[in-house]
């Protein structure tokens, strides 16, 4: 089963860093693989936001549409995201942003662990998904450079 857990040290602030992952309807802007993402409801619940979302991802010829709960939590600057259904068996991942000594760095935990139902489609995609998501933090480091500026060493 597919397994992916990567912590890299980016110069913007774990808040910068949260935000920016925070804000999943950008993803197809950016994000490899990433088609689409729809909202479906938006729940406050005291400090943390629970957000239902489908997001197509599509390879080539191959597209598949999956829904997921995705628990922001600014406070612990953690993200949480629990699969519903889609092409799935499993499907787990999280962030988690944690400054560093100078207040303006952070360093930015990303896992995930996934199984696809079907075989034919884990022979298909899978090789893909291992790629994109090691280029994800990747992804969002630059788009971070973007969004916030570049920042100085």
């Amino acid at each position: 089963m597919p397994k992916f857990n990567t912590h890299r040290q980016v110069k913007h602030t774990d808040l910068e860093m949260f935000n920016l992952v925070s804000d999943i309807e950008c993803y197809p802007e950016f994000l490899p693989m990433c088609e689409s993402l729809n909202i479906r409801s938006r729940e406050e619940r005291s400090d943390k936001t629970l957000l239902t979302a489908d997001m197509t991802v599509g390879y080539k010829m191959i597209r598949e549409t999956f829904t997921t709960q995705v628990l922001l939590n600014p406070a612990e600057r953690r993200i949480d995201v629990r699969y519903i259904d889609g092409p799935f068996r499993y499907l787990e991942n999280r962030w988690i942003f944690k400054s560093l000594e100078d207040g303006k760095s952070c360093d930015v935990e990303f896992y995930i662990d996934y199984e696809f139902k079907s075989r034919m489609l884990g022979v298909l995609m899978g090789a893909m998904f291992d790629i994109a998501f090691k280029r994800f933090t990747e992804a969002f480091e630059a788009r971070a450079d973007k969004i916030y500026g570049l920042a100085q060493a």
